[in-house]
């Protein structure tokens, strides 16, 4: 019984002794197949990662590169500005001395115009006075139109024909610092009367003002200034000109017209203007001097 049993286990055994190295030999294919793709996996991930280090690398370079251009542009962009902002600066301070020069050529024109104008008047007072010459025989020379040869004419501040508004001008300005008033006043009243547009006659004019002022005339150098304020209102002179006719007003004691002439300038011109810091300092001025009296105790 006991051989039975043996022998009916023989082929078992023998069968799996024949199906050990069947299997190990199985998986010891399934372990080198697993090592060779873990392999070629490594290998592809390792020529990936290098694709992608590459990849990187070529992008950054051509970022720099970019970066590059971008900052030369700018460069040149700086550049190409700053040449505009150059050259229109010197466009701007060529039209500047361009109008200088336009404006001084203006100037000269008009006093050149004034010039023929006096020597015009000259040539007229010529042809006048040679036809006077020329009076018929045995005529009256008084009756011709001629002067009496010992007569003077009287001095009443009028211009001489011919001459130059420059001359006449600068001999005002010289009596005018000099002190002598009453000719300053007269000089510079001619000047106005005979040159008007010339752009010195708003300052001729206020400097009369200013003569009849210093010696006293305050009337006059009301009437003076009035002439500057309604004939010039938009020259230089004339905030000046309400200033000091307000001050000829303090003068005569008609403090209300004073503080009207004052108030005028300080609130109808720009702060930075010299006269509004006078006007404010005749305010305070007069504002003392109208104050009223403190009681006695």
């Amino acid at each position: 019984m006991t051989i039975i049993k043996f022998g009916a286990l023989l082929p078992v055994a023998l069968v799996a002794t024949l199906l050990l190295p069947a299997s190990a030999s199985a998986a010891d294919k399934e372990t080198r197949q697993m090592m060779a793709d873990i392999r070629i996996l490594q290998e592809q991930s390792q020529q990936l990662q290098n694709q992608v280090q590459a990849l990187i690398a070529t992008l950054s370079e051509s970022i720099k590169a970019v970066n590059a251009r971008l900052e030369e542009q700018t460069n040149a962009n700086r550049k190409s500005l700053a040449d505009q902002k150059l050259v229109i600066d010197t466009m701007a301070n060529d039209l500047r001395v361009l109008r200088e020069k336009v404006d001084d050529n203006n100037v000269r024109v008009g006093s050149l115009g004034q010039e023929i104008d006096a020597l015009r008047q000259s040539v007229s007072s010529m042809n006048a006075s040679r036809s006077f010459e020329f009076a018929p025989a045995g005529g009256d020379p008084a009756a011709a139109g001629a002067a009496p040869p010992d007569s003077a004419a009287p001095a009443t501040g009028a211009v001489a024909v011919g001459t130059s508004p420059r001359k006449l001008y600068d001999g005002a300005l010289a009596d005018y610092f000099s002190g002598q008033w009453d000719l300053a006043a007269m000089g510079f009243e001619s000047y106005v009367r005979t040159f008007p547009q010339s752009p010195e006659a708003p300052e001729a004019q206020l400097r009369a003002g200013n003569s009849y002022l210093q010696s006293g005339k305050n009337d006059k150098a009301v009437e003076a200034y009035d002439v500057v304020i309604r004939t010039y209102p938009k020259s230089s002179s004339t905030p000046e000109a309400y200033v000091k006719k307000g001050q000829a007003l303090m003068n005569l004691k008609q403090y209300d017209r004073a503080k009207e002439s004052f108030d005028y300038v300080v609130k109808n011109f720009p702060p930075d203007n010299p006269a509004v810091t006078m006007a404010q300092q005749r305010l305070t001025d007069l504002k003392q001097i109208t104050a009223p009296a403190p009681p006695k105790r």
